[in-house]
């Protein structure tokens, strides 16, 4: 049954979301953004409905009371697809940090570029990062929010966190609070796998970082407040779903806890 829900909305979500380029391309482009706006959330909205009665995947965001105003930097843990849609209803005016190949999909590039995406050449570490401050400033000088994953791809629940410099490069560069995202949606949605596990995936924004913490410093924080809250989330989506699969990183995890609660309780 898992998988035919999960084939069901995958052919759905990809239907929407090619419905939403075709239907709206005529006049996308000559919309005022804040038009724009309306369609790009709308599909995103429609993304999720469709995940939760077709896959039966819920989708849970907390800590919404965590968002500053004005212009500020998402930095959010990236294990799935989903956290590249689930996100944009929540901000006023967000811009992703995306790779450029992206930017190539027919349509779909065109449509990130009309709304401010930040499109990076993964291979040119050195000069892209130059070009993508002044992008993100311009964003900045806007009020708009940056979003961007720092360990640069899609990672699998549990593995050993890599924090690439990127995020503080940007910290430092825009000198704007930092709002870590923790979540568990791997856990529902893996990476590189067809099936779309029922349960509810949950993410969380987390206190802002202030501007102005050197280098390692932040990193350090960012990593611990993110990880942290991410197994903690995965733990409630045991602790209320306790047949969902784990993998090796997440059972070896579980499993750590559950010897070291027992020695605690002898």
């Amino acid at each position: 049954m898992t998988a035919l829900r999960s084939f069901a909305f995958q052919v759905l979500f990809y239907a929407n979301l090619v419905a939403h380029l075709i239907v709206f391309s005529p006049v996308f482009f000559f919309l005022p953004e804040a038009s724009c706006w309306k369609i790009v959330k709308n599909w995103a909205r429609s993304s999720l409905w469709l995940l939760r009665c077709v896959a039966g995947t819920r989708s849970v965001i907390r800590g919404q009371e965590n968002l500053p105003s004005g212009a500020f930097i998402v930095a959010a843990k990236h294990q799935s697809f989903w956290e590249t849609f689930a996100l944009v209803p929540q901000l006023p005016r967000p811009t992703f940090i995306l790779k450029k190949e992206l930017m190539r999909i027919p349509l779909f590039g065109a449509y990130c570029r009309r709304m401010g995406m930040i499109p990076i050449d993964r291979q040119r570490r050195g000069a892209v990062m130059s070009a993508m401050l002044d992008r993100a400033s311009e964003a900045m000088a806007q009020g708009r929010q940056i979003i961007i994953f720092p360990e640069g791809t899609r990672t699998t629940p549990g593995a050993e966190p890599n924090y690439r410099p990127g995020i503080h490069f940007l910290y430092a560069g825009l000198n704007v609070p930092v709002v870590p995202v923790a979540l568990n949606a791997g856990l529902f949605w893996p990476r590189q796998a067809f099936l779309r596990r029922p349960g509810t995936i949950t993410a969380e924004f987390l206190p802002a970082i202030a501007p102005g913490m050197e280098r390692e410093q932040f990193l350090a924080l960012l990593r611990d407040v993110v990880e942290e809250k991410s197994w903690q989330l995965i733990r409630e989506a045991y602790a209320t779903q306790p047949d969902l699969p784990a993998n090796e990183f997440v059972a070896r995890h579980l499993q750590n806890e559950m010897t070291r609660d027992a020695k605690e309780c002898c």
